[in-house]
């Protein structure tokens, strides 16, 4: 495959400072891929109805990014859940049902779909331990978060030696919420009633998932930074569930957050 075929995503200036050339990473954009349609670019969801060659196609390109062939990219089946699994060479292409990664393994490239919810990578570059985590209000609330911290202390790494950067997600300002969401958190934490705003809608509050995620995750011990994209509002670069839901479109593409140990 060409170099110039390869999508260029966005990285952290966090995660680039603390892994520097032992740890490559990548929020990827809808730039770089073959899908056409609703799924235009780089649609990675396997779970979609994209045709499936395309969507193959465009994982290829993003493992390819890394230098690994496509077997080498793991990915999840995403519920929603707090659950964090260890993935090391014996990685045979099965999908569990989890929504975080992590792995001390070089030249395995572990990622999270997205399309609103929030990809959060983590990285170790003293310990070479990483993960990814796919935190939507579920998982964050829920502790997929805190799961896969506690997943990559179990290889080694420590919590004052980790970073983390949330990734494209959508913003406070597009994510109205009803009341018993908002109850749903309060009756969790009172304090979480930073996270709410009024909507003009009676009834109704804007939510602040990316500042929820930040607090989870300085609460945990890490080092944090938020990218601050939005993906609902920016549909050149990025897929969103909810984006597709307000026009009545049939399904939505996702877009990766990846990232992996160099090989020595």
């Amino acid at each position: 495959m060409k170099d110039d075929a390869l999508p260029l995503p966005v990285q952290s200036p966090l995660l680039s400072r603390r892994a520097g050339k032992t740890i490559r990473h990548g929020y990827f954009t809808r730039k770089g891929g073959v899908s056409e349609g609703i799924y235009r670019g780089l649609n990675v969801g396997l779970g979609s109805n994209d045709e499936r060659g395309h969507v193959e196609e465009n994982r290829a390109r993003v493992s390819a990014w890394f230098g690994a062939g496509p077997e080498k990219l793991a990915t999840l089946h995403q519920v929603h859940s707090p659950d964090a699994i260890i993935v090391d060479e014996g990685y045979d292409g099965t999908r569990a049902k989890a929504d975080a990664l992590v792995t001390a393994t070089p030249g395995l490239v572990i990622g999270v779909l997205s399309a609103d919810c929030g990809p959060v990578l983590f990285a170790d570059a003293q310990a070479g331990v990483i993960g990814a985590a796919h935190a939507g209000w579920k998982g964050a609330l829920g502790g997929v978060l805190e799961s896969t911290i506690e997943a990559m202390v179990a290889l080694g790494a420590r919590r004052e030696t980790i970073a983390a950067c949330l990734g494209p997600s959508i913003s406070r300002r597009n994510y109205e919420v009803g009341a018993e969401f908002v109850e749903r958190f309060l009756e969790k934490d009172p304090d979480y009633k930073v996270f709410f705003t009024p909507s003009p809608k009676p009834g109704h509050a804007m939510f602040d998932l990316p500042g929820l995620t930040l607090k989870r995750l300085m609460d945990a011990g890490v080092a944090a930074e938020n990218l601050d994209l939005c993906t609902y509002a920016d549909e050149e670069n990025f897929f969103s569930y909810r984006r597709t839901t307000h026009r009545g479109e049939p399904d939505y593409g996702r877009q990766i957050s990846a990232l992996s140990i160099r090989e020595t």
